[in-house]
């Protein structure tokens, strides 16, 4: 007897490739000691939070005590939260945003599938470059929609492939969606091509507005905005188009993963906006989530003028950028997030994962994200791990020489 649906299934299998790669890691850890693996398969964030965190921490302890410290909040987050949050944002996005353009949600992940669950119909498309994080097509899956990838140019640093994302469009496409800096490439999209796509969007909604049609979104999923390296800089997309949708989170840049602490932005030039809000605030609740976590939330308003150390993580990408130049594989510099994403001697992504299992190295297959014939590692590792895997680099591209 099947005793889960034949979708969940599919996903249970699509999603597996990180799963069986942590498994594996627990396992050679097990048989060789921890210090002997060098494992770049999660993405889990383990540079301290600021140090101001402590301090914060404290004072809401205190207030935590108090008749409803901990008691259920707003759905669309704590008034007060929101307010900062926007003001945040209103710099960062240069646009003028308002709490009311804001919903608190349980990470960005809970704020993609409450957006998802607000705007899609069975059957409708979500647009996106590939390769792309695995759990969207869950995310939109869940309540019938279909992801669509779209192969982006590694070529050229994989930006996206803007004839063959306007070729894809089609009556039933609800959303472009966008995640940058990228997992797993650390593409940062210039502002030129955000405004490409923007102008696209802006375009096709043009056509269903004459047809009474329902609209195109831009989605732009940014937890990793503040890890941009070399002078990078990650552009404004709210103003950009009416209909572009901001999705954020604070678990990378204050390494505050656990708590799920994540946002929704509407652009407050919508048409009809306060509608959507008020949809994804509906949503965020009947989903489960009934609001984002209250200290969590306070935390992260505390915390909004600072960032993890992200000095470590670029120390940690030049080390990695070393060790795969001496090894001779083949990579893009990632100028954003804290991840590789290079070409496998031979172009067989499972065997070359293999190969470096042998060695005691773990990696991610990038067909996982949709991208055959690559890898991805995770650089939210010591140095010393990064420094330790040269040789086992090294002894495994000698297999495909």
């Amino acid at each position: 007897m099947q005793t889960v649906t034949n979708q969940i299934k599919q996903s249970m299998a699509g999603s597996s490739w990180i799963r069986k790669m942590f498994e594996k890691g627990i396992e050679l850890k097990k048989r060789y000691g921890a210090d002997a693996v060098c494992d770049f398969s999660l993405g889990n964030p383990d540079v301290p939070p600021p140090a101001k965190t402590k301090e914060i921490l404290e004072g809401l302890a205190a207030k935590a005590i108090e008749p409803l410290g901990l008691g259920y909040c707003p759905n669309a987050g704590i008034p007060a939260v929101r307010e900062a949050i926007a003001a945040y944002l209103s710099k960062q996005q240069q646009a003028d945003v308002k709490a009311a353009n804001v919903v608190m949600t349980v990470g960005a992940a809970g704020a993609l599938v409450a957006f998802f669950r607000a705007v899609i119909e069975p059957g409708d498309e979500v647009l996106c470059p590939a390769p792309y994080f695995v759990e969207y097509g869950s995310y939109c899956g869940h309540f019938g929609g279909v992801l669509k990838a779209v192969d982006s140019k590694p070529e050229e640093g994989f930006r996206p492939d803007f004839d063959a994302m306007e070729k894809a469009i089609g009556p039933k496409t609800r959303a472009i969606l966008v995640n940058s800096p990228n997992n797993p490439t650390g593409c940062i999209y210039a502002a030129e091509d955000m405004a490409r796509l923007a102008s696209i969007v802006d375009r096709v909604n043009a056509a269903r507005e004459a047809e009474g049609g329902r609209p195109l979104f831009l989605l732009s999923d940014e937890p990793y905005r503040a890890f941009a390296y070399d002078g990078a800089t990650v552009p404004a997309v709210l103003p950009l188009t009416p209909y572009a949708v901001v999705l954020g989170s604070f678990s990378k840049t204050l390494s505050l993963a656990g708590e799920r602490i994540g946002y929704v932005v509407v652009s407050p030039a919508m048409p009809d906006g306060d509608t959507l809000i008020n949809a994804v605030t509906l949503t965020n609740r009947t989903l489960g989530y009934v609001n984002a976590p209250v200290l969590g939330q306070r935390l992260a308003a505390a915390l909004l003028d600072q960032t993890v150390d992200l000095e470590i993580y670029d120390r940690r990408r030049k080390l990695m950028a070393k060790v795969l130049s001496e090894a001779g594989v083949e990579f893009t510099m990632p100028k954003g997030a804290f991840y590789f994403f290079p070409k496998v001697p031979g172009g067989d992504d499972i065997a070359f994962v293999d190969a470096l299992q042998e060695e005691k190295v773990l990696a991610v297959p990038g067909r996982g994200f949709g991208m055959a014939g690559y890898i991805r590692l995770s650089c939210s590792v010591d140095e010393a791990i990064i420094a330790r895997s040269a040789e086992g680099f090294k002894r495994a591209v000698a297999r495909f020489q």
